[in-house]
């Protein structure tokens, strides 16, 4: 991760607790994680602290993953360092990613031309006017372009890097690292970036329930309707909710975890495909591969491959 000057903590804390620490109840290390600066002093955000000790901008030369720095003031050009080292990740084939303002570096270094990004809401004006040849999404909360990744402000940070140990590593490793931080294992990137949340009157209006309760019968015949008896609201109302607290559907959270249970079931060494499309309740083998190609983008077998037991990276880590 390159961190320059008035580089935000937050998202600096993140890259760490997703990518540097040590995951002992993994039995792997997934990654190698360094920072890296152009200058020996760096001064983080508002002058809250001075970052030293840090490697240089080599250190960015020879990674494989290289997350830009990013900064409230947009406006403030990168070091020309900074953006050269960027370039040259590119170059190379390196995967790029950008938290929350870090697609203005990326967009700064021309590596965002012609492709798909988002970052905060309250840049996306300047964003454009800025950078016209770049197809910013503003309203979801992270986009895979392939080899860039950029997401929202804040907490989306960590969306994205679930996401990204979740394309490495699959979805029991991703799930893993989601429970030590006490955050949510998968939220869909299309998901909206500001999602109302309605202070309830009278009543606990709260999904969370409901949501644990489904998690338990993915296998069974659930339906928008059933979960709304068990609710004890009417669809229209169970829509809403979802909407406000999720930022999605019944229906598209319920085909999300059908599919994560799924990943899950091929990664603990199930091969029969019928089986896993019946116990994730996706019914039969043809419509298992097509959630499975639509959502994770890759089919079972090659999920299995990549994936599946013995398969998952084990023996293999990142920088």
């Amino acid at each position: 991760m390159i961190v320059d000057e008035n580089s935000n903590p937050f998202e600096l804390g993140c890259a760490t607790e997703v990518f540097g620490l040590r995951r002992p109840e993994l039995g792997f290390r997934p990654y190698e994680f360094g920072l890296c600066a152009a200058r020996p002093r760096t001064l983080m955000r508002d002058g809250f602290f001075t970052l030293t000790g840090v490697a240089g901008l080599a250190l960015a030369d020879a990674a494989d993953t290289v997350i830009v720095p990013n900064r409230p003031d947009t406006w403030v050009a990168r070091r020309a360092a900074v953006l050269d080292a960027v370039r040259r990740a590119h170059e190379r084939g390196a995967r790029l990613i950008g938290f929350c303002s870090g697609a203005f570096t990326l967009a700064e270094a021309g590596v965002l031309d012609g492709r798909r990004a988002t970052a905060h809401w309250q840049w996306a004006d300047e964003f454009r006017s800025r950078f016209p040849a770049v197809r910013l999404e503003p309203d979801v909360l992270f986009v895979d372009d392939g080899d860039i990744l950029t997401s929202a402000g804040s907490a989306a940070a960590l969306d994205l890097g679930l996401h990204v140990v979740r394309r490495d590593f699959g979805v029991e490793v991703a799930a893993s690292v989601s429970r030590r931080l006490v955050f949510a294992a998968h939220r869909d990137g299309g998901q909206r970036q500001f999602v109302e949340r309605p202070v309830p009157e009278v009543r606990d209006e709260s999904l969370g329930p409901l949501l644990a309760w489904a998690k338990e019968r993915l296998d069974g015949p659930l339906s928008v309707a059933s979960l709304a008896a068990r609710a004890g609201v009417s669809q229209a109302t169970l829509h809403r909710r979802f909407r406000a607290q999720l930022g999605t559907t019944p229906l598209a959270w319920l085909t999300g975890e059908r599919v994560a249970y799924a990943c899950r079931l091929i990664e603990r060494g199930e091969a029969r495909l019928d089986v896993v499309a019946r116990r994730s309740g996706l019914g039969t083998a043809a419509n298992l591969r097509t959630r499975m190609r639509s959502q994770t983008g890759l089919s079972p077998s090659e999920y299995r491959g990549r994936f599946g037991p013995g398969r998952a990276g084990r023996d293999r880590s990142q920088l």
